[in-house]
């Protein structure tokens, strides 16, 4: 998704109970790497993209009945730019 020039990538996370974990915290390290290589061979891939600025956000839905959405923009970033 383009927003305002900025290549966004965004990880939509759903749990209908949080007895056990919050959606949010399933985006942990090992699938933060996988969502920024995909992202990584998306842009080499697209080479249009190539010059924008790229951002990951995580959208945490919760609850069965009366669902929870909470949209957290640039959730994480990379640690380096060696993917």
């Amino acid at each position: 998704m383009l927003d305002d020039g900025c290549l966004t990538f965004i990880e939509v996370r759903y749990r209908a109970s949080t007895d056990f974990v919050a959606p949010v915290e399933t985006v942990e390290y090992h699938k933060q790497r996988k969502i920024i290589r995909t992202a990584a061979m998306f842009v080499a891939k697209n080479r249009r993209y190539a010059a924008h600025t790229m951002r990951f956000d995580v959208v945490a839905i919760q609850g069965a009945e009366m669902p929870s959405v909470t949209w957290i923009k640039d959730a994480f970033r990379p640690n380096n730019s060696s993917l």
